[in-house]
């Protein structure tokens, strides 16, 4: 049985108006066009569904009992098609995006809800994860971006874009690191770290930045958390190295953060995608916004 969507249209029109003419109207199509199609919805059926007259056109019995059927599907599709409607014009729908925790709850908040002010039917599920398993994500399709800072140089990886977020040290108000006008990496490794977990974007950054001055210093102890380094920090442990993105620090009024005077403490931000993979629209727009604000972590010493 082939029945179109212009037949059961059709049948819905001339049935609700109760006239050919009418219906034909309400379709903005022809008459004769307008009876070949009902004519053809009888043929597929084999059954009358109309008894016309020169005055009036009226339902047979099956007719009227198959009309809630026939509107019921109509008004579903159409319900379908606008919600894909909405979609494709990114007016809603749901953004799936991972990023690394510092980013999380840093850039993202905000940047969700600028976008949100435009897009009111978007939505967000946000994984805040470490950088591999941000892009194991990507890589899964089981996010449509990835927010990282560890290495994405890989074949099956597209960068969106690029910025920067800086490797601050940070200490208790009072540390004798305090009294230098200028911080290197030299003057760190005097002290005893807090180090982030080696399989961290900060720890890798961190390493390799300590590798190029030629030294090795031995961390007093090893966190995962950056709320945890901050606790060993102000129980007097050590100073640690931690993103100017993580808000975590400014929720420590004890401690100082300050500016490292070696560019290799900086921890590259980049925006990823599977490569070759047509992003959703909402996740489009919004890749395109965080695009635009150009997003920097560069802030003053507090």
């Amino acid at each position: 049985m082939d029945i179109s969507l212009r037949q059961m249209r059709s049948f819905v029109a001339v049935a609700k108006l109760g006239s050919f003419t009418r219906a034909a109207e309400f379709l903005h199509v022809s008459q004769p066009t307008l009876t070949v199609q009902i004519r053809r919805l009888e043929e597929a059926l084999q059954l009358k569904l109309f008894d016309r007259n020169p005055r009036s056109v009226n339902l047979t019995r099956v007719g009227r009992d198959l009309l809630p059927s026939f509107e019921r599907t109509l008004q579903d599709l159409d319900s379908v098609l606008l919600d894909v409607k909405h979609v494709s014009t990114a007016q809603l729908g749901v953004v799936r995006i991972a990023a690394l925790p510092s980013f999380a709850a840093s850039l993202l908040p905000d940047s969700i809800r600028h976008f949100r002010k435009q897009n009111p039917g978007a939505s967000f599920a946000v994984k805040d994860v470490i950088a591999s398993a941000v892009l194991g994500l990507v890589r899964s399709d089981e996010v449509d971006l990835g927010l990282t800072g560890g290495n994405v140089d890989f074949p099956d990886i597209e960068v969106l874009f690029r910025a920067s977020d800086e490797i601050r040290v940070v200490y208790p108000k009072g540390h004798p690191i305090d009294r230098f006008s200028r911080i290197t990496a030299e003057r760190l490794a005097q002290f005893p770290i807090v180090m982030m977990d080696g399989r961290t974007s900060v720890r890798a950054v961190t390493d390799n930045a300590f590798r190029k001055a030629k030294l090795m210093p031995t961390p007093v102890t090893e966190t995962t958390q950056m709320m945890t380094a901050l606790g060993m920090v102000r129980a007097g442990i050590g100073i640690t190295l931690l993103p100017a993105s993580a808000r975590e620090i400014a929720a420590e009024p004890t401690l100082r953060a300050r500016h490292i005077s070696d560019p290799n403490f900086s921890r590259p931000v980049w925006l990823i995608k599977r490569k070759n993979r047509t992003l959703p629209p909402l996740s489009k727009a919004f890749a395109d916004h965080l695009s635009r604000e150009r997003v920097s972590f560069l802030k003053r010493d507090d």
